[in-house]
């Protein structure tokens, strides 16, 4: 009997479609190797693995199909993940049962297939296989499939990573991720994590009136220390949805980092929070591009200006070449009609960014002054504002979750308690 992990998914055929906005966990450092027979899934796994999502797994492509595979693993050990593609003419049954002889124990298998057909399909998960792929596939087809096989149902949900960075200095961004932060965690009732990022001159701690003595800067320069544990440690509790990892604040040493310098604390967070909100400082770097790159949803904040407009952009442009699998970065308006500045009208910044903003929130400095000073979100100061549900809209469309509904007491409601009761 071949050895491969069991199929990931069962048979569903009255089952839901998914979401339109679909979360596909990163898979893990796994090696993955591909026998293609066409040059056209060639090409859509080779694009799968230059996706942000497979950035940690080792990809190899070869053709040949079954046979070349079944040749391949008779004098080398099999990778953990085998990607198949069967054109239908040769016997994919038989050529399995030849590839079981030589394969490992653990390797997971995906067949890409042309025949649509129930029985096989059965008969492919009775002998092991993990996932089944009806070709043509997509590059998104292939990143899925991979990735699915390390994130079964029954595991833990791998966390939702929110980056929100400022299009320029001083357009607000860390106001805004905070409170929305605070919409994700209170109207949404997710748990959730607000990292600042911004080391030598971050305000989250302020503006959550927080002063952890710890915080994300003893996970950074300690990577050999970042496990669940650690991080659980670090973390400060604001709400009982809302955590923050603070940032020091401090100027005692130079926050020069690597590329990789938070891989580290981003895996760790994944692993134990629903939805991590990064709070990315404005500066161009190698960790503040991958950050951005690697996140699952981003929001870019600006202000209704033509520097504004010229980095968003760029932002835009960079980061939609960068993610072709992914939908396009989503952007507010923040900080708009301050009196006597000329601005950029939202129509005239929506064409040329070619995406309208999700909200445009106005300049009110009394009550964000007041919040910032006071050490409260906005929905402290006034349970009320008009800005409120602009945070919570902003909340929904990067978690893809709608509203949590409070159910509304009535006079009747002890009489209908105790109905129920009995």
């Amino acid at each position: 009997m071949i050895s491969y992990a069991r199929q990931t998914h069962e048979e569903q055929p009255d089952a839901t479609p998914p979401p339109v906005e679909e979360h596909i966990a990163p898979a893990p450092r796994v090696s993955v190797q591909a026998f293609c027979e066409t040059v056209e899934t060639a090409a859509a796994v080779q694009a799968a693995g230059e996706d942000r999502r497979l950035g940690k797994a080792h990809l190899k492509i070869q053709m040949g199909g079954m046979a070349a595979a079944t040749e391949a693993y008779r004098s080398a050990p099999t990778p953990n993940v085998i990607v198949l593609e069967s054109d239908g003419r040769n016997d994919l049954l038989g050529g399995l049962d030849q590839l079981a002889t030589v394969c490992d124990a653990g390797t997971r298998v995906v067949v890409i297939g042309r025949i649509n057909d129930v029985t096989l399909y059965r008969e492919l998960v009775r002998r092991g296989v993990s996932d089944y792929v009806l070709a043509p596939v997509g590059a998104i087809d292939v990143v899925r499939s991979i990735c699915n096989l390390f994130s079964a149902p029954e595991a833990k949900a791998v966390g939702r990573i929110i980056a929100v960075v400022g299009a320029k200095g001083g357009v607000g961004a860390s106001t805004i991720s905070h409170n929305v932060a605070w919409a994700i965690a209170r109207d949404l009732a997710m748990d959730a994590v607000v990292a600042d990022l911004d080391l030598a001159f971050g305000t989250a701690g302020l503006d959550y009136n927080q002063d952890p003595p710890q915080g994300i800067a003893d996970a950074v320069f300690s990577p050999d220390r970042v496990d669940t544990a650690f991080i659980d440690r670090l973390l400060s509790k604001c709400t009982d949805h809302l955590s923050l990892l603070a940032a020091p604040a401090t100027l005692d040493r130079v926050y020069d980092f690597g590329t990789d310098a938070f891989d580290a604390v981003f895996d760790t967070l994944r692993s134990t929070m629903p939805c991590i909100v990064l709070d990315i400082p404005h500066q161009w770097s190698g960790w503040t591009k991958r950050a951005l790159i690697g996140a699952d949803d981003i929001l870019i904040v600006a202000a209704p200006d033509l520097a504004n407009l010229r980095n968003t952009k760029n932002l835009f442009d960079l980061l939609k070449a960068a993610r072709p699998n992914d939908r396009p970065p989503l952007y507010c308006l923040n900080q708009v009609g301050v009196p006597k500045r000329p601005e950029i009208a939202a129509a005239e910044f929506a064409k040329a960014i070619e995406s309208q903003p999700i909200v445009s929130i106005p300049f009110e400095p009394q009550i964000f002054g007041s919040a910032a000073n006071n050490g409260q979100m906005i929905a402290e100061i006034s349970a009320n504002h008009k800005s409120i549900e602009m945070f919570l809209q902003i909340a929904q469309r990067l978690t893809g979750r709608s509203e949590t509904k409070k159910q509304k007491s009535s006079l009747l409601s002890p009489l209908i308690d105790k109905l129920r009761g009995k």
